[in-house]
């Protein structure tokens, strides 16, 4: 779907204030207008929070309100993400204040050199509207009318396009996360994607003898939730045709749990609320397919794989001590059904690694991408994803460059390392299992809990036989985004 359809208002240049036809400035640095200094200044006498509390005044100068969201004091610690925070900010404050056509004063930074691109971005985070919210009351789908920007750059034209862009990949990917367990189960997911991608080779597996036999993980999972039609699983393959020109091959997959109830092994204690967020991977992978389906990289192959399952609780769902033989054909053995998201990828990631085997494609790369641990949000903190490569990835380096784009343009990420004793954890502990899915206790509480997943995911699809040393090496990546998807009440934040 076109840039211009996923984005919930006009947005354009302006290089004049005062003709813009908007109804409120957002200043959001102490690069200011010199109409407002004299009254910044005067603020600054008198105030002493003025340069660290939003405010909202009228300049007699401009003849007009200004919104003024100021940045922090910048250490060398912080991040181009106060850029983003504090225009989100100033376009929170102007949409409280009943403003419809906001003007925003991008600033430059000596310090980010993404600094205009991650501001623009900020602002338009804050105009998302919830899907089901535009569905029912249309007349609350937009939360203004429309944005003007003012970027001091002779690239302007070309930072705001850019913006748009990935803005229209994350407003998809924060559609299929923010939906709740209904809007958003996995056949209405396909019904989703399938419009959102017409022009793109879509599979859609549904079939659950297809699934059961191929897909026999992500069949465990499904079993409950296949007693109901309008929840019954989906798995969704994006097979763009392979071009002379590509270099490279990404091949994604994405954990979509619609609604992660924790299966047999039920979520107590109240912590079952806010798990319609549990398909933020597969989310984020949907996000970037329509990236790539927008800017169309000449060199650039990708293959995405959406993994849709609610993981229900029922008298025909999976339970811990039943051994299933993956795709891959080796015998697992479940530890934990509140473990699922591993279960519902691997024989996809499966089916990737077969692709990247046989098919010869350039350079293969296959990633997952989940919400997968709550170990993750202990060990790096909200608002970080976690990247993980395997060993063959690791030599290129890879892990910590995709550290340092993230940086570059306020998306972080923590890198962690794969050792020996993830592979030792999940070893089978009885003649008759080759690895455990899961212990029977929390990630938070299991040491190395965001790690042991992703050896699990390398040991259960054959991975672990594509290392530095065999014929065919294969990159891995497992990216955990648990910590920086977004929580309830909080929207869906569309990383990485």
């Amino acid at each position: 779907m076109g840039v211009d359809k996923l984005i919930p208002c006009s947005v354009k240049l302006s290089q004049v204030i005062q003709k813009s036809g908007c109804d409120v400035l957002c200043v959001i640095d102490r690069q200011i207008p010199k109409e407002l200094v004299e009254q910044f200044n005067d603020f600054r006498s008198y105030d002493k929070a003025f340069d660290t509390t939003v405010s909202c005044f009228k300049s007699s100068k401009l003849n007009m309100p200004v919104v003024y969201s100021p940045l922090p004091e910048l250490t060398d610690y912080h991040d181009v993400r106060c850029y983003q925070n504090a225009a989100a900010k100033s376009l929170e404050r102007a949409i409280k204040g009943g403003f419809k056509a906001p003007l925003l004063l991008v600033p430059e930074s000596d310090k980010f050199a993404y600094a205009s691109l991650c501001t623009v971005l900020g602002a338009l985070s804050e105009l998302y509207v919830p899907i089901q919210y535009r569905e029912d009351v249309p007349d609350k789908s937009q939360r203004i009318s429309n944005l003007s920007v003012m970027i001091p750059s002779p690239k302007a034209e070309e930072i705001l396009k850019e913006a748009l862009l990935l803005e229209s990949g994350r407003f998809v990917a924060r559609d299929i996360g923010v939906g709740d367990p209904e809007r958003m189960a996995p056949p209405r997911i396909e019904e989703y994607v399938t419009k959102i991608f017409k022009n793109l080779k879509v599979n859609v597996i549904s079939d659950l003898d297809t699934i059961t036999k191929e897909y026999p993980l992500f069949a465990a999972v499904n079993r409950a939730a296949n007693q109901i039609e309008r929840h019954r699983g989906r798995i969704i393959f994006s097979f763009p045709t392979r071009r002379s020109s590509d270099l490279k091959t990404l091949m994604l997959v994405g954990k979509g749990v619609t609604y992660d109830t924790g299966g047999a092994d039920i979520k107590a204690g109240g912590i079952m609320a806010g798990m319609c967020r549990d398909k933020c991977g597969a989310a984020a992978v949907a996000g970037f397919l329509q990236i790539v389906n927008e800017k169309k990289p000449a060199d650039i192959h990708v293959i995405a794989a959406l993994c849709l399952v609610r993981n229900s609780v029922g008298e025909d769902c999976y339970v811990s001590d039943e051994i299933i033989t993956s795709r891959a054909g080796v015998r697992v053995r479940v530890g934990n059904t509140d473990a699922e998201g591993r279960m519902c990828m691997a024989d996809a990631l499966c089916r990737m690694k077969e692709l990247a085997v046989s098919e010869n494609l350039p350079d293969p790369h296959l990633f997952t991408i989940a919400t997968l641990t709550g170990h993750a949000a202990l060990a790096a903190g909200s608002g970080y994803s976690i990247v993980i490569d395997n060993s063959v990835a690791h030599c290129t380096g890879h892990a910590r460059k995709l550290q340092e784009i993230g940086q570059l343009f306020g998306d972080p990420f923590e890198v962690s390392m794969l050792r020996q004793d993830d592979f030792d954890f999940n070893a089978g502990k009885v003649i008759g299992e080759d690895v455990v899915q899961c212990n029977n206790v929390g990630s938070s509480r299991t040491p190395r809990g965001h790690q042991v997943p992703a050896a699990f995911l390398i040991q259960a699809t054959g991975l672990n036989k594509h290392g530095l040393d065999s014929p065919k090496p294969l990159k891995y990546t497992h990216l955990d985004i648990a910590a920086s998807a977004g929580e309830l009440p909080a929207l869906p934040t569309a990383a990485p």
